[in-house]
């Protein structure tokens, strides 16, 4: 019998190649950036990006995690699933303009970065053209990669032909929203054949509002502790420059968290459709599958960005961003920490349907994340703010694994997890000890990072953790047959 079920391993590899992609634009582009438009050029960036965030988010409204679960759950009824999606984008098309006219008053009576925010008006309208959710519902998640990438690399290339001092940080925004505004508009030429036209009057918008409102209230608890984080250092501290710092480290970590969201990505699509066939045995062995795969990951990245980290920064981001070292020190153990609530919030929480359950964890932890803020940002700045983050992360990580405690034995998945901090702390010293006071040479970080996956290798087979042989035995079988066919 032939299986219809998308690959997932393929799908990981598209929708993982598509977020590093998203990332490694300003990860391209950072050096230059950095030293072009300054600390405070960065800053000013950051922080008018924060402000149109929440406006992104709220125009949004949930459709994004509501809508790819719900496509999904109906991917096997073409009808129902191209009513589903249409109702839902029509939600989007109102919201965002609901939120743009919103957006317009803020512009007006606001009397700092005015030329910013209209610039940044396009990224509020591009919410309403991003379609990404149907695809990544449906599992196709090559279209989302494909013309997306394209329209990044063409801003990657825009930044360098034009970004050329510091009073060019207006057309830096114009271009980085203009790329996303464009590439959410591209994936529209996918649709055609995949999505079926549904007369207007056959949708039912409101059945769709209560549960975007049940998606969208944990969305904007999470945006505080990911976006209000810069909209506080900013305020707080009067400094742009804190800002520029922070901006430069997050971009860091979230390039490593990329890894785990792209897997959960994958399988909050594939766990919504497992619940709809009602297949709990498949579910459970593939959450204990996700643990023991993302923890071999977050762990030794966690390690090995604090290892790298004096060495790293000077070189790439210039010499002026040396506190940037402090906040990596500081934000790295949030990996490990988010591996944990992502995989059960994408993966158990959500496809389930316990969206409003799980929505209390977030506001209790977006709640702790404010309070943190306000007695840290004042005393540490950008630093206060990285350790609140990871607090209010931790919180709920913990309510999290709560609330799955008759789904998960937290026994089967912290049994491994003693191996692998071994292997990261033995790797931690071996990046120490190659740094060895050097700082601002590429040279000595690649030969941390080929050293590191050495290391931690290593470690993990004389440790002889089951996953890390297994994957050894398989890559050497599949060497071992393209050797003999080569022969």
């Amino acid at each position: 019998m032939k299986n219809n079920n998308p690959s997932i391993k393929k799908n990981y590899i598209y929708n993982t190649l598509y977020q590093i992609f998203t990332l490694i634009t300003p990860l391209i582009t950072a050096p230059y950036i950095s030293r072009v438009l300054g600390a405070e050029g960065v800053g000013i960036q950051s922080y008018t990006n924060s402000i149109a965030t929440y406006f992104t988010l709220a125009a949004a409204l949930g459709t994004a995690q509501y809508g790819q679960r719900e496509i999904a759950m109906h991917r096997d009824d073409p009808h129902e699933c191209s009513k589903t999606f249409w109702e839902i984008e029509v939600l989007s098309i109102i919201s965002t303009i609901i939120v743009t006219f919103i957006w317009c008053i803020w512009i007006v009576i606001t009397s700092q970065y005015k030329p910013y925010y209209i610039t940044l008006t396009i990224l509020v309208l591009a919410v309403a053209f991003d379609i990404s959710w149907y695809f990544a519902g449906k599992e196709q998640f090559q279209y989302i990669v494909l013309k997306n990438a394209a329209f990044k690399l063409i801003g990657i290339i825009l930044l360098f032909v034009f970004i050329k001092k510091c009073d060019d940080l207006l057309l830096y925004i114009f271009i980085l929203s203009t790329s996303q505004f464009l590439g959410n508009l591209s994936m529209w030429t996918y649709l055609k054949g995949s999505c079926e036209k549904v007369p207007l009057k056959q949708l039912n918008i409101k059945r769709h509002v209560k549960q975007t409102f049940a998606y969208f209230i944990p969305t904007i608890a999470t945006s505080v502790y990911t976006v209000l984080d810069k909209t506080m250092i900013g305020v707080i501290t009067n400094d742009v420059k804190e800002n520029g710092y922070y901006e430069q480290a997050t971009k860091i970590v979230k390039m490593a968290e990329t890894l785990i969201f792209s897997l959960n990505t994958v399988m909050s699509s594939r766990m919504s459709y497992l619940y709809s066939q009602d297949k709990y045995d498949e579910i459970k062995e593939k959450i204990y599958k996700s643990f023991d795969f993302l923890m071999m990951l977050s762990i030794p990245l966690t390690f090995g960005i604090i290892g790298v980290a004096n060495n790293f920064v000077p070189w790439f981001f210039g010499r002026d961003y040396g506190p940037v070292v402090y906040l990596l020190y500081t934000m790295a153990p949030i990996i490990v920490v988010i591996t944990i609530s992502n995989i059960l919030g994408s993966q158990y929480l959500t496809p389930s349907g316990q969206r409003v359950r799980s929505s209390k964890a977030i506001i209790i932890g977006a709640v702790t994340n404010f309070m943190l803020n306000s007695l840290l940002i004042p005393q540490w700045g950008a630093v206060g703010a990285t350790i609140a983050s990871v607090i209010s992360e931790l919180v709920i990580s913990c309510i999290y694994m709560y609330m799955s405690v008759n789904v998960i034995h937290w026994s089967n998945v912290l049994a491994t997890m003693w191996k692998r901090l071994i292997a990261g702390g033995i790797m931690l010293a071996g990046l120490f000890a190659i740094e060895n006071s050097h700082t601002g040479s590429i040279a000595i970080t690649l030969l941390q990072i080929v050293a590191g996956i050495g290391i931690y290798s290593i470690c993990l087979a004389l440790l002889k953790d089951e996953l890390f042989l297994m994957i050894f035995k398989q890559s050497a079988n599949k060497a071992k047959k393209k050797i003999c066919h080569g022969s």
